[in-house]
């Protein structure tokens, strides 16, 4: 389409930024979602254990009595969910909760401070607001999109240098999140699944008086191959799309909440699912996060691994996939990989 902008991510602003921290102020109308938030959707009550996250253990695929049968269970909740809690996964605790003081210490800078790493128009990487979608409405949170993989892709100019230890403490995340290439491995079974980009995103989703006329993230479905999300507060806020309902999602401690991406669908032939989910506001607590996103392809090829059958989608290169995701994402409520079926 003639002059359609991919990527649309704008500046957080000085009135965006008193619009997030004084909750007396009324929401400026970029931001209000009129009938997109509705009441009394989401299903379950704090002592509904059905609606918790199949939860996997890196310990058991770890261990070779325990392994086959833990596979099994990593494939199940992969088909029937999309998303799961992993536990026991063996990253630095001390680089974890590094990561979380750095994130909080960031999103207490001030804004022109935060700005110094603003992203660009048309772009990506920096500090910004979430993607503006095609009803052009903002998300409520504000979010610092940096890659960080491979080493000859980084750009130092969006990576903060204040607080002073965060780039130090990226980087030792980042390493540590080699994590997505293990449960790859164990997802794939040596299968041909070819890691090959890793972003990374601190996201704050600030508190709203108002939480029923704005979105923290509108529904979407990611497009990498796995997200691997780090809470970094208690505050509650993710919800998955399941069975036509919204369902809480409740980290436990210590554990990522993973999920698959719609790369990943489609290198498993379907079997493993890309699902919606979407993040609601709190009142009075702000939300924090740092998520991971980990790419998955076949020598630069996104398509089904042929050890997997008839293939039910069509094969695309990387970069016109990752064109149509984004052009997908902008029109909310839309999987560019339902495209790609045969």
């Amino acid at each position: 389409m003639e002059g359609f902008k991919i990527i649309n991510r704008d500046i957080i602003t000085e009135a965006t930024a008193m619009a997030f921290a004084d909750p007396h102020l009324q929401i400026p109308d970029s931001y209000v979602r009129a009938g997109e938030v509705p009441a009394g959707e989401v299903v379950g009550g704090a002592d509904d254990e059905s609606l918790e996250l199949p939860v996997v253990d890196m310990a058991r695929l770890l261990d070779p009595e325990h392994r086959e049968e833990e596979i099994a269970w990593l494939g199940s909740a992969c088909r029937s969910w999309g998303f799961f809690q992993l536990v026991n996964h063996g990253v630095d605790e001390a680089v974890i909760q590094k990561m979380k003081d750095n994130t909080v210490q960031f999103f207490e800078l001030p804004l022109e401070d935060m700005n110094a790493v603003a992203v660009r128009p048309g772009g990506v990487e920096g500090f910004g607001h979430h993607f503006r979608s095609s009803t052009d409405k903002l998300d409520w949170t504000e979010n610092l999109i940096i890659r960080t993989q491979p080493v000859v892709g980084i750009n130092l100019e969006f990576w903060p240098s204040n607080p002073p230890t965060l780039r130090n403490s990226v980087n030792k995340y980042a390493m540590e999140m080699c994590l997505a290439m293990r449960l790859l491995g164990f997802m794939a079974r040596d299968l041909g699944i070819r890691p090959w980009r890793q972003r990374m995103a601190l996201q704050r989703y600030p508190p709203c008086r108002h939480p029923e006329k704005v979105m923290g993230i509108a529904p979407h479905s990611d497009g990498f191959g796995l997200t691997l999300l780090l809470q970094v507060n208690d505050t509650p806020g993710l919800q998955v799309s399941k069975d036509g309902r919204w369902r809480p999602v409740r980290p436990l401690p210590g554990a990522f909440v993973i999920n698959v991406g719609e790369i990943l669908e489609v290198l498993t032939n379907g079997y493993y699912k890309s699902v919606f989910h979407r993040v609601v506001v709190d009142t009075d607590k702000d939300r924090v996060t740092v998520v991971v996103f980990q790419d998955a392809c076949i020598a630069g090829v996104v398509k089904p691994l042929p050890e997997l059958g008839e293939q039910r989608y069509h094969a695309t290169n990387r970069s016109e996939y990752y064109k149509g995701q984004l052009k997908a994402l902008r029109r909310q409520g839309e999987k560019f990989v339902d495209t790609l079926k045969k």
